[in-house]
């Protein structure tokens, strides 16, 4: 029932995205010296002094916000994403949508978009907003349900399955079973490129941010 901003978390997306619309690949290298200057505004890593030479593989081991950046939002002559296609992909992995476990009380979440905010700030959308969003911050609204299932699709080849407490109803007198009905769906996004994504969460466990995991 609870919406919070996703953080990190929403990389995995970001990263598939990126792979499946060709805008890298996984030997695209991005060179994270600690961030990015971006007018008079600068969009910061949580490093300091960066990462170094980074491929998608590290960017999800490390969590690397310029890579994400640059992907999202593009810079100088390199083409991003957009927020049109992030906001597409993001869909698709359930976000800004409840994803139909059976408990009341279920938020829907928010994905932020150029027309809402124009309509709701009165201000045009800027490649810093896109940049917020390629990392989980800005207006972006998530719940904790909907990153579970998001990264259980990444995980299981990209099937977003709506979760469940309840496997069937029983009557309480003829002890008839009446079995429930539970949907699911592909994301937009190859087999292949959803392989690289989970070789860089393996990475983040075997040497990267998330070693604690490790067993």
């Amino acid at each position: 029932g609870g919406t919070y901003p996703s953080g990190s978390v929403v990389k995995l997306i970001m990263a598939a995205a990126a792979l499946q619309e060709k805008i890298i690949t996984q030997n695209t290298t991005f060179l994270s010296t600690g961030g990015m200057e971006l007018g008079d505004r600068f969009f910061k890593d949580w490093k300091v002094g960066g990462h170094g030479i980074t491929n998608v593989n590290k960017v999800v081991a490390w969590s690397v916000n310029t890579f994400f950046y640059y992907v999202g939002g593009g810079y100088k002559d390199f083409i991003g994403l957009g927020v049109d296609r992030i906001i597409k992909y993001m869909l698709s992995f359930g976000i800004a949508q409840k994803t139909g476990v059976d408990l009341t009380g279920e938020a829907a979440g928010f994905a932020p978009s150029k027309d809402w905010k124009l309509k709701t700030k009165g201000e045009t959308w800027y490649t810093g907003d896109t940049y917020n969003l390629s990392i989980g911050q800005g207006d972006l609204l998530v719940t904790p349900l909907q990153v579970a299932v998001w990264t259980a699709a990444v995980v299981n080849g990209g099937k977003v399955v709506q979760p469940h407490l309840v496997f069937k109803l029983e009557e309480p007198i003829t002890h008839n079973t009446i079995p429930l009905n539970f949907s699911e769906h592909d994301v937009p996004v190859s087999a292949e490129n959803l392989l690289i994504v989970r070789q860089g969460m393996r990475d983040c466990v075997t040497y990267g941010s998330c070693q604690l995991m490790k067993i």
